[in-house]
């Protein structure tokens, strides 16, 4: 869809999102209760911490900034995602708010704006699809070269866009050896002509220009006649598959692999999340769960309460990480030694805490402190990443993110003891494939698995 387009209806829906949650609330408010009830303090926070849940909501999952947000699954899946994070956020303030609403009131305004929802997207789809039904011209492309770079432009436009009909390809009949899809129009030298006589919008090209100098007379003579020349050379033919080209000042950077959280917007977004939920741990939870852990340590075994050992952080720099101490020996950094199973250092509440992993709790002041993160790769013991960094390739790749309290590695079976070379690569991999993919949803999702296996219990934690 058009950009102007996007932007306008992205407007409207973010309007008529506010618009719907508040009326909704009025007509629940003068529906199920008094209306002496309207300028009641408490109601009146709860309207402006509605409002306020809805837009931190929509914000955590871009609901308004997408660039696809036209499309139906995009639109259906962020709505649903943003209205989650809402009906958490909403509840939350009504458990701890020391007033009794409503259950009806409360019922009726959250079904209310999820109505209001549904509506809204529905007729904004349709909008859109009249705008597209109605737009005044189809875009005209051709194609200069037929390789594997072409062709994956072709399957690239016509999965995302049917506003651009893709007329042909341009390329010398003798290095063609399969059937196309689309005709193959004729040599590359033909295709500026062409294009002038067919109202053709855009030229592709998928050759080398340093092999065929041609091709830059051809794109000046395509401005000059209206026609946008683009070069798409397919880098991952020299490089990484997961290379990723980006632009510092006009001047392109290719780097070897796609990082979210290279982007100070993410970043933000990620440290906001991790501030919130370690302060609500360790409030709520920790306050009162410490002391107990503190007594039950001392009586067990004689020793500190905490252990704390030296791991690598972000960018190699060395940070203090905190768990409760489960063993009745506390090692150096260099006399680390895995735990193993029936492990005899470990004390018997160490035992119990291993198993439920309550001994990483201690970890959330790392988080707040902002040497961790909740999610992202386990910090390695010194020794281990001295060891293992020579044998596994692109083993110190994890330490470019924090470390995280749990990790993608962690829920999918790669924790605890590491006792063959590739439990250890695969928890690599996972570390890597995690720092390529981050996303806030990523993130919530690790959490609600890391708490899932937990409560399920795990077989390698001990």
């Amino acid at each position: 869809m058009n950009t102007r387009y996007n932007s306008f209806f992205q407007f409207v829906f973010s309007f008529v999102d506010l618009w719907g949650i508040n009326m909704v609330y009025i007509v629940a408010l003068f529906t199920v209760n008094n209306i002496s009830n309207v300028f009641d303090s408490a109601y009146i926070s709860l309207f402006l911490v509605s409002n306020f849940a809805w837009l931190l909501s929509a914000s955590t999952t871009s609901l308004y900034i997408n660039s696809d947000s036209y499309r139906t699954a995009v639109v259906t899946r962020k709505t649903i995602q943003s209205f989650i994070v809402y009906i958490l956020l909403v509840s939350a303030f009504i458990y701890f708010y020391s007033f009794t609403y409503s259950p009806k009131f409360v019922a009726m305004m959250l079904s209310g704006f999820a109505g209001s929802l549904i509506l809204s997207r529905a007729l904004y789809l349709m909008a859109i699809k009249l705008i597209r039904i109605h737009e005044k011209f189809v875009r005209k492309v051709v194609i200069i070269g037929y390789n594997d770079a072409a062709k994956n432009l072709v399957e690239h436009h016509l999965s995302t866009s049917k506003n651009i009909s893709v007329e042909g390809f341009f390329e010398d009949y003798e290095n063609v050896h399969e059937l196309s899809t689309f005709p193959i129009i004729g040599n590359p030298k033909d295709c500026l002509q062409y294009a002038i006589d067919n109202n053709i919008s855009e030229i592709y090209s998928t050759l080398p220009a340093k092999e065929y100098p041609f091709l830059y007379d051809v794109a000046e003579q395509a401005e000059n006649h209206f026609i946008r020349f683009k070069f798409a050379t397919d880098f991952h033919t020299y490089v990484h598959p997961r290379a990723h080209l980006n632009f510092k000042d006009h001047v392109p950077i290719l780097s070897l692999r796609r990082e979210p959280l290279d982007d100070i917007a993410n970043r933000i977004k990620k440290r906001a999340f991790d501030v919130a939920f370690s302060l609500f741990v360790i409030i709520f939870i920790l306050s009162w769960l410490i002391p107990i852990i503190a007594i039950l340590i001392k009586l067990d075994s004689k020793g500190p309460i905490f252990f704390i050992q030296n791991r690598l952080g972000r960018d190699l720099k060395r940070i203090p990480v905190f768990k409760f101490r489960t063993m009745r020996t506390t090692e150096s950094d260099s006399q680390y030694k895995q735990a193993t199973k029936d492990d005899p250092r470990i004390t018997r509440i160490g035992r119990i805490l291993r198993k439920t992993s309550l001994d990483e709790l201690p970890q959330f002041f790392n988080v707040l402190l902002g040497t961790m993160s909740i999610c992202g790769p386990r910090p390695h013991p010194l020794k281990m990443n001295d060891d293992y960094k020579k044998i596994i390739d692109k083993y110190m790749i994890r330490h470019f993110l924090k470390p995280g309290i749990t990790g993608w590695a962690q829920i999918n079976g790669y924790r605890g003891e590491t006792k063959e070379l590739k439990d250890i690569q695969g928890r690599i991999e996972h570390d890597i494939w995690y720092m390529e993919n981050w996303s806030f949803w990523l993130d919530v999702k690790i959490i609600f698995l890391t708490v899932y296996n937990v409560i399920k219990g795990e077989e390698n934690a001990y």
